[in-house]
């Protein structure tokens, strides 16, 4: 979600050393992208967690953090490791370590804007490194959107490449089969579509659209997963990832090729959006402006309740826009849409 405004980081501050510090697993992310000369990673775990990563930043002798997380360790560790500016929102009680610092913008009566995290973090830069002295800035409170035109970054070398084609020969199928992607899983169970739904979609998939289907999930969901493909019952056409050596190598391999993804809001939505797979995003009861994302290909997104004013959050209405009042046949409709646009353009193509 920050690849936009790092790479806009990157243009503009062409000849600056630029570092980046990653938790383990998500450097696969940023990888052979070009947006940094070194990637350091390493996790803050424990008392001291913060000295030790603070330790491996201080001999690069950055000038300037750029905390796009809004924890209180993370302006720690920029202190601690003698890093001069410091720029942060106001959050987590830890302006004090922060040279300087932005506003969390807020809606009228004081509560937090629903802001999409690349804007956020756009919003940032903008509010500070990329600013011009004597130009007025807009108010605290109003954004400043990420630029048009702007997508968010992932790259897929050659041996994820092979690692998705190893995962796709272990589901039964060749590096010529078309197939589609159901990522049934969230962070919050509330988040999820009911798991019945996804397999009557399932059926549809393979029934109408002669596509296979393939059920994403980390190993934490492989119960998910498993029961989809049972409630679907679509032998050797519904097929579980996570028990085939699915990682996030080859998660990305697999994404990039799928004609289709339908998914609740999880992180391989964003690395669909950012690698152009069509896209069934649904949303409740997460208000869906948190989460709106720069898509390279076609996305529709679905929510719980679309009739909900906007002046209203959806995350202040759990009942109203619960995941469940999305009905398998308005799913369903969003994927008949999207596969035709996707064959007519292929057809086109051709």
């Amino acid at each position: 979600m920050a690849t936009p405004t790092l790479r806009l980081l990157r243009e503009r501050f062409k000849g600056s050393f630029l570092g980046v510090l990653a938790r383990p697993g998500s450097e696969s992310l940023i990888d052979n992208a070009g947006l940094f000369d070194e990637v350091h990673v390493a996790r803050p775990e424990g008392v001291m967690g913060p000295k030790r990563l603070a330790q491996i930043l201080r001999p690069r002798r950055y000038d300037t953090a750029l905390l796009l997380p809004n924890s209180f360790s993370s302006a720690l560790i920029a202190r601690i490791a003698g890093i001069p500016n410091r720029i942060g929102y106001e959050r987590d009680a830890r302006s004090f370590l922060l040279t300087r610092t932005v506003k969390v913008p807020r809606t009228p009566d004081g509560r937090w804007l629903p802001v999409s995290l690349h804007d956020y973090h756009y919003n940032l830069v903008a509010r500070t490194l990329f600013a011009i002295p004597g130009v007025a800035l807009p108010d605290p409170n109003r954004v400043i959107p990420l630029p048009a035109g702007r997508f968010m970054e992932l790259t897929i070398d050659d041996a994820e490449r092979e690692a998705g084609r190893a995962v796709l020969a272990r589901a039964g199928l060749s590096e010529a089969d078309d197939f589609a992607m159901l990522t049934p899983g969230a962070n919050n169970d509330a988040k999820r579509w009911p798991v019945d739904r996804f397999a009557a979609l399932a059926r549809h998939l393979v029934d109408h659209h002669a596509l296979p289907v393939l059920v994403n999930g980390a190993p934490r969901e492989s119960d998910l997963a498993n029961e989809l493909v049972r409630r679907a019952d679509r032998p050797g056409r519904v097929v579980a990832l996570p028990a085939l050596g699915l990682d996030m190598h080859s998660l990305k391999a697999l994404i990039a090729r799928a004609s289709l993804m339908v998914t609740n809001d999880t992180g391989p939505r964003h690395m669909a959006a950012a690698l152009g797979t069509p896209l069934i995003s649904l949303f409740g009861p997460t208000d869906s402006r948190w989460a709106s994302v720069p898509t390279r290909g076609p996305e529709i997104v679905l929510k719980a309740d679309p009739s909900l004013p906007l002046d209203l959050f959806a995350n202040d209405f759990p009942d109203r826009c619960s995941m469940d009042r999305i009905e398998v046949n308005t799913v369903r409709d969003a994927v008949d849409l999207v596969l035709g646009r996707v064959a007519r353009r292929a057809t086109t193509h051709s």
